[in-house]
């Protein structure tokens, strides 16, 4: 009985240390200490021992059991500490490598335009002003010399809010004229500035939206005069729309915050139905413009006596789709990933000069 015990013992020792893996480990366990296995077998076998040998040999079989379960449990945890560095070292990240490609977001073309303006006019000495978009009846109409009666205070074109207890409303603002206004009173000229942002009109058709966006451009000195101006629009639109010797062209014109008013036109060309900017044989409507009013400067407490400027304001959405080919305004505010995929920009090349706008 002891030879038959120490045999069966050496044999599953024998199998124990061959085990590869956990899997076999764990057949090997269940074929030695399972209901059905060998050693449990001889377990069962006790009983027909004559009283003398059976306890002597349940002490044998303890021992061979005791000494199997100890070898599966000590080869068990060498086998998981094996597959546990097997599995981290086949999921290590080498961090030293390039990240990999992933789907990355889009800069919309608005603010692509808005940052090439800036890009462009920031090389010529501009800087940028913000302000409300909320704003009050004199900042928004009063002190850019603009009647009561003007349609512009309307309510069919103009978003008021509620009154407010001493009878005055506030607005949503109508352009970023508020901003130069805003920065006539707070800082002393000389001035050079461009305010870009959201403004709102009651309006909304294949060519306007209620929410819209502008650049507008402020200069204040004492030397400043309407041929400043003419340079200025043309080098930016050159630089813009990347064409050399641009053409540029002034019409008169009416707003109540300048005089004199004019609108500026830039060449263009239709042939075969395709549009092309700097082309010859067309012009295009581009932006308004001119000499800052006194009315405007006094109300600034800026002495129009001393100092003068000139003002422009031009639509960023109508920049954008001249300069990309966009087709539709409403597209702009679809929210649609494909058409963002299409016309975005890549992030974090910020537009320059040096480096190219788009």
């Amino acid at each position: 009985m002891t030879e038959t015990l120490d045999q069966l013992r050496d044999d599953f020792l024998a199998n124990v240390e061959a085990a590869e893996d956990l899997a076999a480990l764990e057949e090997l366990r269940v074929s030695a200490l399972g209901k059905k296995g060998g050693i449990s077998k001889q377990m069962q076998g006790l009983g027909k021992l004559p009283p003398e040998e059976r306890k002597e040999a349940g002490q044998a079989l303890n021992a061979v059991k005791t000494a199997v379960a100890e070898a599966i449990e000590s080869k068990k945890l060498v086998l998981e500490e094996a597959a546990l560095d097997s599995r981290l070292a086949e999921e290590s990240i080498d961090v030293s490598l390039p990240i990999r490609p992933e789907t990355e977001g889009r800069l919309h073309p608005i603010t692509q335009t808005i940052d090439e303006a800036i890009a462009i006019l920031g090389e010529m000495g501009f800087a940028v002003a913000e302000g409300p978009e909320i704003e009050d009846d004199f900042h928004n109409f009063t002190a850019l010399n603009i009647p009561p009666e003007h349609p512009a205070r309307q309510m069919h074109d103009t978003f008021y809010l509620p009154k407010k207890e001493n009878g005055s409303r506030m607005v949503l603002r109508t352009h970023t004229s508020p901003v130069q206004i805003r920065t006539m009173l707070s800082e002393e000229p000389p001035l050079r500035i461009i305010a870009p942002g959201r403004t709102y009109r009651c309006d909304s058709d294949m060519t306007h939206t209620p929410m819209f966006h502008q650049i507008e451009g402020l200069v204040i000195d004492k030397s400043t005069h309407f041929g400043h101006l003419k340079g200025c629009l043309l080098n930016f639109m050159s630089a813009f729309f990347e064409v050399d010797d641009l053409p540029l062209r002034f019409r008169p014109s009416f707003f109540p915050f300048t005089e004199p008013s004019a609108e500026a036109d830039i060449g263009c060309s239709r042939e075969g139905g395709e549009l092309k900017i700097g082309g010859s044989g067309d012009w295009m409507e581009i932006l308004g413009c001119g000499m800052v009013h006194p009315n405007v400067l006094r109300a600034c407490d800026i002495d129009p006596e001393e100092y003068q400027g000139f003002a422009f304001g031009l639509g960023v959405e109508r920049m954008a789709m001249l300069k990309y080919g966009i087709p539709d305004l409403r597209t702009f505010f679809d929210g649609d990933l494909r058409w963002l995929k299409h016309y975005g920009f890549v992030p974090l090349e910020a537009p320059s000069l040096v480096r190219g706008l788009s």
